[in-house]
Protein backbone atom coordinates (compact mmCIF):
# COMPACT_ATOMS: atom_id res chain seq x y z
CA UNK A 1 0.00 0.00 0.00
CA UNK A 2 1.23 3.87 -0.83
CA UNK A 3 1.26 6.23 2.04
CA UNK A 4 -1.39 9.63 1.89
CA UNK A 5 -1.12 12.29 3.75
CA UNK A 6 -4.85 13.93 4.72
CA UNK A 7 -6.35 16.99 5.88
CA UNK A 8 -9.60 18.02 6.71
CA UNK A 9 -11.95 20.45 8.56
CA UNK A 10 -14.03 18.78 10.91
CA UNK A 11 -16.26 20.15 13.72
CA UNK A 12 -15.34 18.54 16.93
CA UNK A 13 -17.10 18.55 21.01
CA UNK A 14 -15.45 16.28 23.89
CA UNK A 15 -17.55 12.84 24.75
CA UNK A 16 -16.51 10.23 26.26
CA UNK A 17 -17.03 7.21 24.85
CA UNK A 18 -20.37 6.33 26.78
CA UNK A 19 -21.89 9.51 25.77
CA UNK A 20 -20.90 8.67 21.97
CA UNK A 21 -22.51 5.24 22.09
CA UNK A 22 -25.07 6.96 24.23
CA UNK A 23 -25.78 9.66 21.20
CA UNK A 24 -25.74 6.47 18.28
CA UNK A 25 -28.10 4.47 20.65
CA UNK A 26 -25.81 1.90 21.20
CA UNK A 27 -25.15 -0.64 23.98
CA UNK A 28 -21.15 0.15 24.62
CA UNK A 29 -18.98 -3.34 24.81
CA UNK A 30 -18.14 -4.67 28.01
CA UNK A 31 -14.66 -4.45 27.22
CA UNK A 32 -14.65 -0.65 26.71
CA UNK A 33 -14.56 1.91 29.25
CA UNK A 34 -17.43 4.41 28.97
CA UNK A 35 -15.39 6.96 30.61
CA UNK A 36 -12.43 7.22 28.03
CA UNK A 37 -12.09 10.78 27.04
CA UNK A 38 -12.65 11.21 23.50
CA UNK A 39 -14.45 13.69 20.82
CA UNK A 40 -17.56 13.41 18.50
CA UNK A 41 -15.89 14.33 14.70
CA UNK A 42 -18.56 15.92 12.21
CA UNK A 43 -16.98 15.91 8.99
CA UNK A 44 -17.75 17.96 6.09
CA UNK A 45 -20.39 15.76 4.65
CA UNK A 46 -22.38 14.98 7.73
CA UNK A 47 -20.46 11.47 8.93
CA UNK A 48 -20.39 11.46 12.28
CA UNK A 49 -17.16 9.05 14.55
CA UNK A 50 -15.75 9.05 17.71
CA UNK A 51 -12.24 10.07 18.27
CA UNK A 52 -9.82 9.12 21.47
CA UNK A 53 -8.65 11.92 22.86
CA UNK A 54 -5.03 11.76 22.74
CA UNK A 55 -5.24 10.61 19.13
CA UNK A 56 -7.69 13.56 17.69
CA UNK A 57 -5.08 15.97 19.86
CA UNK A 58 -2.01 14.43 18.24
CA UNK A 59 -3.41 14.60 14.61
CA UNK A 60 -5.47 18.16 14.82
CA UNK A 61 -4.93 21.58 15.42
CA UNK A 62 -8.10 23.84 16.72
CA UNK A 63 -8.27 26.88 15.00
CA UNK A 64 -9.70 30.02 17.06
CA UNK A 65 -10.39 32.23 14.12
CA UNK A 66 -13.52 32.79 12.27
CA UNK A 67 -15.08 29.79 10.03
CA UNK A 68 -12.42 29.62 7.06
CA UNK A 69 -10.12 32.07 8.96
CA UNK A 70 -6.89 31.81 10.24
CA UNK A 71 -6.25 34.36 13.85
CA UNK A 72 -2.92 35.70 15.27
CA UNK A 73 -4.11 33.26 18.42
CA UNK A 74 -4.03 30.42 15.73
CA UNK A 75 -0.10 32.07 14.47
CA UNK A 76 1.14 32.02 17.96
CA UNK A 77 -0.66 28.75 19.11
CA UNK A 78 1.26 27.11 16.69
CA UNK A 79 4.85 27.70 18.32
CA UNK A 80 5.98 25.21 21.14
CA UNK A 81 9.00 26.50 21.97
CA UNK A 82 11.14 29.83 21.15
CA UNK A 83 15.08 30.10 21.37
CA UNK A 84 16.83 32.80 20.53
CA UNK A 85 20.74 33.41 20.51
CA UNK A 86 23.50 36.02 19.60
CA UNK A 87 26.39 35.32 17.66
CA UNK A 88 29.60 37.28 17.00
CA UNK A 89 31.41 35.95 14.07
CA UNK A 90 35.36 34.85 14.58
CA UNK A 91 37.43 38.23 13.81
CA UNK A 92 34.21 40.64 13.38
CA UNK A 93 32.38 42.63 16.43
CA UNK A 94 29.40 42.15 14.08
CA UNK A 95 26.41 40.83 15.93
CA UNK A 96 23.37 38.47 14.77
CA UNK A 97 20.21 37.85 16.40
CA UNK A 98 19.25 33.67 15.70
CA UNK A 99 15.99 33.13 16.65
CA UNK A 100 14.61 29.35 15.88
CA UNK A 101 11.14 28.53 16.70
CA UNK A 102 9.78 24.62 17.29
CA UNK A 103 5.87 24.25 16.17
CA UNK A 104 3.58 22.22 17.43
CA UNK A 105 3.90 19.63 14.81
CA UNK A 106 7.97 19.29 15.09
CA UNK A 107 8.70 21.82 12.18
CA UNK A 108 11.22 24.13 13.00
CA UNK A 109 11.76 27.58 11.61
CA UNK A 110 14.74 29.91 11.81
CA UNK A 111 15.72 33.20 10.74
CA UNK A 112 18.29 36.05 11.76
CA UNK A 113 18.46 39.40 12.08
CA UNK A 114 22.05 41.99 12.17
CA UNK A 115 22.76 45.68 12.50
CA UNK A 116 25.19 47.83 10.47
CA UNK A 117 26.93 49.23 13.72
CA UNK A 118 27.44 46.57 16.64
CA UNK A 119 27.06 49.64 18.97
CA UNK A 120 23.23 50.00 18.42
CA UNK A 121 22.73 46.01 18.37
CA UNK A 122 19.99 44.84 21.20
CA UNK A 123 18.97 41.57 20.83
CA UNK A 124 15.80 42.18 21.79
CA UNK A 125 15.04 44.32 18.78
CA UNK A 126 16.52 41.52 16.75
CA UNK A 127 14.61 38.78 18.51
CA UNK A 128 11.24 40.78 17.16
CA UNK A 129 12.60 41.18 14.04
CA UNK A 130 12.89 37.42 13.65
CA UNK A 131 9.66 36.77 15.52
CA UNK A 132 8.00 38.92 12.76
CA UNK A 133 9.58 36.71 9.88
CA UNK A 134 8.59 33.56 11.61
CA UNK A 135 4.78 34.63 12.04
CA UNK A 136 5.07 35.49 8.28
CA UNK A 137 6.14 32.23 7.75
CA UNK A 138 3.53 29.99 10.04
CA UNK A 139 0.65 32.55 8.28
CA UNK A 140 1.88 31.21 4.95
CA UNK A 141 1.66 27.28 6.43
CA UNK A 142 -1.48 27.35 8.14
CA UNK A 143 -3.02 29.18 5.00
CA UNK A 144 -2.05 26.19 3.20
CA UNK A 145 -3.55 23.68 5.57
CA UNK A 146 -6.51 25.36 5.63
CA UNK A 147 -7.39 25.72 1.78
CA UNK A 148 -6.13 21.77 1.54
CA UNK A 149 -8.59 21.45 4.75
CA UNK A 150 -11.79 23.57 2.84
CA UNK A 151 -11.26 22.50 -0.58
CA UNK A 152 -9.21 19.55 -0.64
CA UNK A 153 -6.31 18.81 -3.01
CA UNK A 154 -7.95 18.05 -6.02
CA UNK A 155 -10.32 21.18 -6.09
CA UNK A 156 -10.12 25.16 -7.24
CA UNK A 157 -11.24 27.77 -5.01
CA UNK A 158 -15.21 28.46 -5.72
CA UNK A 159 -14.83 31.92 -7.76
CA UNK A 160 -16.38 35.06 -6.16
CA UNK A 161 -18.87 37.04 -8.76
Amino acid sequence: MRKYIGVKMVDAKKKTLGEYNKFRGWDIPADEDPKAKGMLVRYSDGYVSWSPKKQFDDQNFCITGEKNKISQEDVENMIETMHVETLTPAGTKSKTTIVQCILKNGFILTESSACVDPANYEEKYGAEICMKKIEDKIWFLLGFLLQSAVYGFNKAVPAKG
